[in-house]
């Protein structure tokens, strides 16, 4: 079957075009243990644009792709956020990204396989129609579809629950993590049993949280944050005047603090972080992609004793002097993961959200007649949205709600 969309190639000159693909589909597996099924023909509604969308359209500059395309195929349909119509189920759903012969694709092994729609080794969202694995269609919350159309403040709230659902991977993994690297101190300090201990701990450490870069992903995490321990105390750490709408909206949705880092010198944001927090930070989580968070938390001691760094960068190396390291017990950790549990919470909690605030379009004409000009100038920019989306078919979108 041949539809239009766009795809990612191995080309220096042309690495994203739009045009006629032709469609495969290859039986999959949603889990190891599963049944492999062939997918079932979905059109997409909505989808938004992912940082990881343009690192593989700079993959392809660099001939980087092949492992990255379908079996048997030279290119591969990106876009794997967003909304999907199901007319074989006449209803509308969320594509669950990862799935593969693994126990939880999020998580694999050495001997696993993973796939992820729009991303590695099967194509996604950017096309007129797609296959999907039939249990790998999450349900949108019942009362949000009205006559085979979402309103327009729904379905753009509904890019986000991929990189949502991360974070609340990442809020999962700094409760166990934290909880376990200070509950035997917190159970002495508090004289408890350390059951009692491990559940002060996962609190305890949101005590001083610093969130360095406000993307979308530290917006996300800082309110998964807050909506969990409402005693947190958030700062984030951004580029952006204080005024302007992304860090107004962060900061009303994590009732969080903001520092400005106007600095040239990493050390002179430091000490503005540290007064701001009136210390050193008992949680550091770095979502900036700069090689300046990890001297921000370590050389620069943001960081405090017994703290814990959360990497959710790709890209910056992380490095530490090991004297300091090794005595102020820090506990550093990085996973880009989540669960489908993850995913259908993320989903839920979304659609009572504000997040369509944030979310700008373009029109889809203007994308696919030059997708690389709208990459390189409109999206992803200097002074481009928070986040874009495109409405691949208005046929199931009220544009008055």
């Amino acid at each position: 079957m041949n539809a239009y969309g766009t795809y990612f190639q191995n080309d220096p000159q042309r690495p994203l075009v739009y045009g006629k693909v032709n469609l495969i589909n290859p039986p999959r597996q949603r889990l190891r243990g599963e049944p492999l099924k062939e997918g079932i023909l979905v059109h997409p509604v909505i989808v938004g644009f992912c940082g990881t969308d343009h690192e593989l359209m700079e993959m392809g500059r660099r001939g980087q792709l092949s492992p990255k395309f379908p079996a048997g195929q030279n290119r591969l349909i990106n876009g794997h956020e967003g909304v999907v119509w199901v007319p074989e189920q006449n209803r509308f759903a969320i594509v669950l990204i990862r799935g593969g012969d693994s126990i939880d694709p999020t998580r694999y092994t050495e001997d696993e396989s993973y796939f992820e729609y729009g991303c590695d080794q099967a194509d996604g969202l950017f096309c007129d129609s797609m296959y999907v694995n039939p249990d790998m269609l999450l349900s949108i919350p019942e009362g949000y579809a009205q006559d085979g159309k979402l309103a327009l403040s729904f379905a753009k709230k509904m890019v986000f629950p991929d990189p949502f659902a991360c974070m609340l991977f990442q809020l999962e993994r700094m409760e166990d993590l934290g909880s376990a690297h200070w509950f035997r101190q917190t159970a002495r300090r508090r004289k408890c049993d350390l059951e009692t201990a491990r559940q002060y701990a996962a609190d305890e450490i949101f005590e001083r949280t610093v969130i360095f870069g406000l993307g979308t992903t530290g917006m996300f995490v800082g309110d998964v944050i807050r909506q969990a321990h409402p005693n947190a105390n958030i700062y984030f750490v951004g580029r952006s005047p204080a005024d302007s709408h992304k860090v107004q909206f962060a900061l009303e949705t994590a009732k969080a603090q903001y520092v400005q880092n106007t600095y040239a010198d990493p050390a002179d944001c430091a000490q503005a972080i540290r007064a701001a927090m009136g210390g050193r930070a008992t949680c550091f989580i770095g979502v900036s992609g700069t090689n300046v968070e990890h001297e921000i938390a370590f050389k620069h001691k943001v960081l405090g004793c017994n703290g814990i760094y959360n990497s959710f960068s790709l890209g910056p190396k992380i490095t530490f002097d090991t004297m300091p390291f090794g005595f102020e017990n820090h506990l550093i950790f990085g996973s880009i993961n989540f669960r489908q549990d993850h995913m259908e919470k993320a989903i839920d909690m979304l659609a009572r959200s504000r997040y369509n605030e944030i979310v700008e379009l373009i029109d889809k004409e203007e994308f696919i007649a030059d997708p690389i000009a709208a990459y390189e100038n409109k999206i992803y920019c200097k002074g481009a949205p928070m986040k874009t989306a495109v409405i691949w078919n208005k046929e199931h979108i009220n544009m008055a709600e």
